[in-house]
């Protein structure tokens, strides 16, 4: 373990991890490596499928999985009247048109959404949450903030904040 590596850890009295030991693995074989960077990408990899998979759970009681909630929540969060086309979900999901007629296909039979002919291109389709969609995002999207909050239970406001600015900021670099 890097002495900067110690430091940071003996400063928080945060035991160490996977991830410390996968370091210390290729400090021991690859001496000349700089593996820093896998102190930040596998711990955003394993943070990622911890809370998906938390998150999940979380949707599982509202019978809904976590790319059905993502469709829910963009035409909720798209504000009244809660209407995208099938092409602007795909965009905003990042997903194919075939992957989205699946999850569209699901929750209309779920009764969660509805689509029909877009009254200004004879080809094209409205998708539009339901009464009961909306009910249900909104007590879904309430479950998976509880178990995200819980998850940053151990940092405080600051360094959750913190936390995040470096993130985007990271994100932003790529």
């Amino acid at each position: 373990m890097t002495e900067a590596h110690k430091d940071a850890a003996d400063s928080r009295a945060v035991p160490a991890d996977a991830v410390d030991a996968i370091i210390d693995q290729w400090h021991a074989v690859r001496p000349d490596l700089d593996v820093a960077p896998m102190a930040v990408f596998g711990r955003i990899y394993r943070i990622a499928r911890a809370m998906g998979d938390a998150v999940e759970r979380a949707y599982a009681p509202y019978g809904i999985s976590r790319g059905e909630f993502d469709v829910v929540a963009t035409l909720r969060r798209s504000g009244a009247p809660y209407t995208l086309s099938p092409r602007q979900l795909s965009a905003t999901l990042m997903l194919t048109t075939g992957g989205m007629t699946g999850r569209l296909d699901k929750l209309e039979k779920a009764g969660l959404l509805g689509r029909r002919p877009d009254p200004h291109d004879r080809r094209g389709l409205q998708v539009t949450i339901t009464d009961r969609g909306l009910a249900l995002i909104d007590e879904a999207v309430a479950a998976g903030l509880e178990v995200q909050r819980a998850a940053l239970k151990g940092l405080g406001e600051e360094e959750a904040a913190l936390l995040a600015g470096l993130l985007r900021k990271l994100m932003a670099g790529l």
